[in-house]
C-alpha cells in the first residue's frame, strides 16, 4: 500500500481537516515531509526486494552475490565491462559446462566485451579416419566445389583440415593441434549510419560514404540468445564479401524469406524517395574499377558492391531521384562522431537560448544559426543528411553557441568555403557531433577549415565528437586530396582550443593561444606533414596539451604544457626540411612530456618513462653489466631500439576501418606503456591489455586440464 501525502491527509477526521484548514493548513504540510519519509522507506524496501537477484541489484550489490557462489572479481576498467553482472549472472552456467567451447565463447563475451568466436582445433586437424566411425564432413582435401568453406579459408569460421602443428598456441604462434582451443575475438564494432544521402558519381551510379568513397560494408551483428550457441558469421561484425551477400540474396529471393542482411533493420537497405528498394530488386555484384566506368552496368536490377560500398541502379529504368542508403561501418571506438551515445557532452541552454533544430525549423544550417537570439544557444541536426553550405558563426559578446547533432545521428556538411568563426568578449563556441569535409569546387584561397580569424575576440572553442576530415577532402579511393592543408585554424590569440573525441587533420593555433586534446587523433596525413604549429605553418603553435592522443605528423609548439599516454608519429621530410626536430618545443623548461612515444631527435621539456628513451636507458643498463659502454655505444644502442620499437598501425589513412588501430604485433612498450598499463593513443581509454589479461585470467579458471588457449584479436 503507498501513502501520498493526500491519501495521508484524508485519513484524518473531518473536523481536524476543518482546523487545518482555519490555521493555515500547518498539519498537511506535517503530513507531506511524513509522506516523503514513508516514499523512501516504500522505495528501499523495493531496492531491498530487487538486491536479491543478480539481473535488478544495484552494482555495488553484484560483488556480494558473487561471494556467496565464490565468483572472483576482476578489474572493470571499460565501462562495456565495468560491472560484472553479466559473469556473475552466468557463473553456474560457466561451471557446468566447465571447457566447452559454447562455455568459454561466452566467458569471453563477457569479460572483454567484444564479439567473440571459439575454435576447436583438434575438430581442424587432417587424421587417417577409422573405418567404423567414419566423418564425411571432415575431408581431409578441400572441395573446390563449394564456395563457401574457400570464403571463410583462414578465419575464425573454417572449415578445411590442416596438418598439426606443435607450436604453442599461449604465443599465438600454433594453432592445429590436439589441446589447443582459440578465442578469436572482435576489436572493431559496426556503426550504424540510417538514411544518409548517397552520395553520387552520376546519376545511375552512387557510393554509401557520405564522404564519396569506397567503404566496406560491415554485417550488424545479430546478438545469441543461449549460451549453448557457437557464434557464426552473422553474429559478429563482419565485412561483408560479395559471394555472402549474393548468396544471401539469392536465397532470399527463391525462397521467399526474409534477408539477413538487407532490408529495414538490417545491415543495409536502399531506399528511393523515401520507398525500400524490394529485396527482388536487389543483386551483389562486382563493381570495381574497369578503365573509366565500373566493371558491370546492370541492366534491370540494383547493384550493390558490399566490398567497395558501391551502388549501380539499371539502365532500363528512369535515373532514381533522392536515393538514401542504411549501412553499418566499422571503426575501433566511440570518437570522431557517429550513432554512440554521446548527450552527456551537450552544454545545457541557459536563460535567453534557444534550442533550433535543422531541418525541421529551418532547412539549411545557416539559417538556423541566424535565427538565434543574441544570447547564443544550439542548433541541433536530427537527421543523417548531407549538408552543402557556406558557414559562418558570430557570437555576440558572453553568447555560448552551439552547432551539434542530435544523439545518435552523425550528418555530413560539406563545405563550400573556410567554415568562419568569430565571437565577442568571452564569447564561446561548440561544435559537437559532426563530419565535416570540404568540397572539391571550394577556392584555394578559402579551402573549407574550420577557422577563427586574426584579430578576433572569440574566448573558446570547443570540438567535441567531430570528425574534420584529414586532408579536407577524400577521392574515391579515400586518398587525401588537400595534405598540406590544416583542417582546423586559429588565427586570433588568446582562445582556448579544446578537441575531445575528435578526429581532425592538420592544426594551426596562434602563439598566444593555447589547445588542449584528449582521446583524439590529430593527421596531418603524413608523419613528415605538420600536425601542430602556428598559423603560418612554420612558427611554434600556442601552448599544447594531449592526453591520451594519437598524433600524425610533425608538431612544434611554444610549450609543452602536458603530454601524456600519447603517440607522436612524427620525422623529419628526407629533403627540404625546415625545422630542427619533428617534434619541437620552443620552451623546454617548462611543461612534462610522460608516458608517451616520441621519435627520436625530439626536442621536448623533461620526460618521464617515455618510449623509445626508457627501452634504451634500459637496454644500456642490461648491456653494461658486462663492463663500461663508450658514448658511441650507448648511441648505437638507443639507434637499435629506434628501428624496432616503433608504433605500428593496422591503418593510416582516414576512412579505412582499422585507422590507427594498434596492431597485434605492436611492441608491447607502447601497446601497454601508459601510466595505467593500457596502450598509448586515441584508443587509450578502450582498455584492450586489460581485457585481454582478464580473460587469460578467467580461462586459467575455466580450461579443463590439458587443454590450453589462444586469444586472436581481429
Amino acid at each position: 500500500m503507498s501513502f501520498d501525502a493526500q491519501g495521508l491527509y484524508r485519513l484524518l477526521p473531518t473536523i481536524h481537516r476543518l482546523r487545518d484548514t482555519e490555521q493555515g493548513e500547518p498539519l498537511r504540510e506535517l503530513l507531506g515531509l511524513i509522506a516523503d519519509q514513508i516514499a523512501l522507506i516504500e522505495e528501499n524496501l523495493d531496492q531491498l526486494y530487487d538486491d536479491q537477484f543478480i539481473e535488478t541489484c544495484t552494482d555495488w550489490v553484484v560483488p556480494y552475490i558473487g561471494d556467496l557462489i565464490g565468483y572472483r572479481g576482476l578489474h572493470g576498467v571499460v565501462p562495456a565491462v565495468a560491472s560484472p553482472r553479466a559473469e556473475v549472472a552466468d557463473t553456474i552456467a560457466f561451471r557446468r559446462r566447465k571447457g566447452t567451447a559454447t562455455m568459454l565463447e561466452q566467458l569471453a563475451r563477457d569479460v572483454t566485451g567484444w564479439p567473440a568466436r571459439a575454435v576447436e582445433f583438434f575438430q581442424l586437424l587432417a587424421t587417417t579416419q577409422y573405418m567404423n566411425h567414419l566423418r564425411p564432413d571432415h575431408p581431409y582435401t578441400a572441395d573446390l566445389r563449394r564456395w563457401e568453406p574457400l570464403e571463410r579459408l583462414g578465419t575464425p569460421f573454417e572449415t578445411f583440415g590442416h596438418t598439426i602443428d606443435v607450436r604453442r598456441i599461449a604465443t599465438a604462434k600454433g594453432r592445429y593441434n590436439i589441446p589447443n582451443i582459440g578465442l578469436f575475438l572482435w576489436r572493431l564494432q559496426a556503426n550504424r549510419l540510417q538514411r544518409s544521402p548517397a552520395v553520387g558519381i552520376d546519376s545511375r551510379r552512387f557510393l554509401f560514404s557520405p564522404l564519396g568513397n569506397d567503404t566496406p560494408l560491415f554485417t550488424r551483428p545479430l546478438a545469441e540468445d543461449r549460451i549453448a550457441h557457437l557464434a557464426e558469421p552473422i553474429n559478429v561484425p563482419l565485412p561483408i564479401s560479395r559471394r555472402v551477400l549474393d548468396a544471401d540474396l539469392t536465397r532470399s529471393a527463391v525462397q521467399g524469406t526474409p534477408s539477413a542482411y538487407y532490408g529495414a533493420g538490417q545491415s543495409l537497405a536502399i531506399e528511393v524517395n523515401g520507398t525500400l528498394v524490394p529485396l527482388d530488386k536487389v543483386r551483389a555484384c562486382n563493381l570495381s574499377d574497369a578503365g573509366p566506368g565500373w566493371a558491370h552496368q546492370p541492366d534491370s536490377l540494383v547493384a550493390i558492391d558490399p566490398v567497395l560500398g558501391r551502388i549501380a541502379f539499371p539502365l532500363n529504368e528512369n535515373p532514381p531521384q533522392n536515393v538514401t542508403v542504411t549501412l553499418h561501418y566499422g571503426f575501433s571506438a566511440d570518437i570522431g562522431g557517429g550513432p554512440y551515445e554521446r548527450a552527456s557532452s551537450f552544454v545545457p541552454l541557459q536563460a535567453g537560448q534557444a534550442l533550433v533544430k535543422v531541418p525541421q525549423d529551418h532547412p539549411t544550417i545557416q539559417a538556423a544559426i541566424d535565427a538565434l537570439p543574441a544570447a547564443g544557444g544550439a542548433v541541433e541536426i536530427g537527421d543523417n543528411g548531407r549538408y552543402t553550405e557556406t558557414l559562418h558563426i558570430s557570437a555576440a559578446a558572453n553568447a555560448v553557441v552551439q552547432l551539434r547533432s542530435a544523439n545518435g545521428f552523425r550528418p555530413t556538411i560539406v563545405l563550400a568555403e573556410d567554415f568562419v568563426i568569430t565571437g565577442g568578449e568571452a564569447a564561446e563556441v561548440t561544435l559537437n557531433g559532426l563530419l565535416i569535409t570540404a568540397s572539391a569546387s571550394a577556392p584555394a584561397a578559402k579551402p573549407g577549415a574550420v577557422t577563427v580569424p586574426a584579430g578576433d575576440t572569440l574566448r573558446r572553442l570547443h570540438v567535441r565528437h567531430c570528425t574534420l576530415v584529414p586532408g579536407l577532402f577524400l577521392d574515391i579511393g579515400s586518398a587525401p586530396q588537400q595534405p598540406a592543408q590544416p583542417s582546423l585554424v586559429v588565427a586570433a590569440d588568446h582562445v582556448s582550443v579544446e578537441v575531445d573525441h575528435s578526429i581532425v587533420g592538420g592544426v594551426r593555433v596562434a602563439s598566444h593561444s593555447d589547445f588542449a586534446a584528449n582521446d583524439s587523433i590529430i593527421d596531418a596525413t603524413l608523419p613528415s606533414g605538420i600536425a601542430y604549429a602556428a598559423p603560418d605553418g612554420e612558427a611554434a603553435g600556442g601552448a599544447v596539451t594531449l592526453k591520451a592522443c594519437t598524433v600524425i605528423g610533425k608538431v612544434r609548439a611554444e610549450i609543452f604544457t602536458l603530454v601524456s599516454n600519447c603517440i607522436l608519429a612524427a620525422e623529419l621530410a628526407s629533403s627540404g626540411e625546415t625545422w630542427k626536430a619533428p617534434v619541437w618545443s620552443t620552451r623546454k623548461q617548462e611543461g612534462c612530456v610522460r608516458f608517451s612515444y616520441l621519435p627520436p631527435g625530439s626536442l621536448v621539456p623533461r620526460r618521464y618513462r617515455c618510449q623509445p628513451d626508457l627501452e634504451a636507458a634500459a637496454e644500456i643498463e642490461r648491456r653494461s653489466a658486462n663492463g663500461p659502454l663508450t658514448e658511441a655505444q650507448r648511441d648505437a644502442i638507443r639507434q637499435e631500439v629506434g628501428v624496432w620499437l616503433v608504433p605500428g598501425f593496422a591503418a593510416v589513412r582516414y576512412g579505412l576501418p582499422a585507422y590507427v588501430q594498434l596492431i597485434e604485433a605492436c611492441p608491447y612498450q607502447i601497446a601497454t606503456g601508459a601510466d595505467d598499463e593500457s596502450e598509448m593513443g586515441a584508443f587509450h581509454s578502450l582498455y584492450q591489455p586489460q581485457r585481454l589479461t582478464n580473460l587469460k585470467v578467467r580461462l586459467d579458471e575455466y580450461l579443463r586440464f590439458r587443454l590450453e588457449a589462444g586469444v586472436f584479436t581481429t
